[in-house]
């Protein structure tokens, strides 16, 4: 079956969503965090795009941004590229790390605008990682009330008043009132017995892990022994061992 064309944006902002291959972890540590960020800010002046909002999740990447001089597309493989060469490399491993796909919908209009920054950086409250926007560190929902570096802000806060501290304050108060907007998202019917969180812990500790993701590496007979342990042990769920450790889901199956 064909794929269905990408919706163009006419005023060139994009919400963009990239998630993990199999839902798997893309962001083990803070490191990665990092590496991804620096990766956004080093195109970004190469390919003269503008970042207007971000949010690291553990399998997925919320993105706001308008393109400059290069095509979406492009831009996306620069950033993708760059981040897995050096994730693989950091994990010893091989292959695709993103859906193959990016998940992308235009943003045409301010108030649409407004309710896609909220959506974006709600994210980890509705996915029950914190219970407010400022408690979470990789979102750039710190770069709006402290200071800006990635992130052009004045884009967003202009819309709101034309005194800074107003602006300032006026977002504060709006991307804290939850919304049920429904905007792009990842779209993962997921089975959530316990938090993504605690699975990731409880997954290192019994199978004595450095990082998850280091589960793929082990000896068929040893990581089939672990995976039936979290399963039936430990209560974690075929979906969430397939989204968090990358393991196909046919193999966490069968284990």
């Amino acid at each position: 079956m064909p794929r269905t064309a990408r919706r163009k944006s006419k005023s060139g902002i994009y919400h963009i969503i990239m998630r993990g291959i199999n839902r798997q972890t893309i962001f083990e540590d803070e490191e990665d965090c990092a590496q991804f960020l620096e990766a956004l800010q080093r195109y970004k002046e190469k390919s003269d795009y503008q970042v207007y909002a971000y949010c690291l999740m553990g399998n997925h990447v919320h993105l706001l941004l308008k393109i400059g001089i290069e095509p979406l597309e492009q831009v996306m493989r620069r950033l993708c590229g760059s981040y897995v060469y050096w994730y693989n490399n950091k994990y010893q491993r091989v292959g695709n790390l993103f859906q193959d796909r990016f998940k992308s919908e235009p943003v045409e209009d301010d108030p649409y605008f407004q309710i896609v920054q909220r959506y974006i950086h709600q994210n980890p409250v509705k996915a029950g990682l914190i219970k407010h926007v400022e408690e979470y560190k990789w979102s750039s929902f710190h770069e709006y009330i402290n200071q800006a570096n990635l992130v052009n802000v004045n884009f967003l806060l202009e819309m709101m008043s034309d005194d800074k501290e107003k602006a300032t304050q006026k977002f504060i108060e709006y991307t804290n009132v939850m919304s049920e907007h429904e905007c792009l998202d990842i779209d993962n019917q997921v089975d959530q017995r316990i938090r993504d969180e605690e699975a990731r812990v409880i997954i290192k500790k019994v199978c004595n892990l450095k990082n998850v993701i280091d589960l793929q590496q082990l000896d068929c007979k040893t990581r089939n022994t672990y995976l039936r342990m979290l399963k039936q042990k430990y209560n974690v769920s075929i979906r969430q061992i397939e989204r968090i450790t990358g393991i196909n889901r046919g193999i966490v199956l069968k284990a």
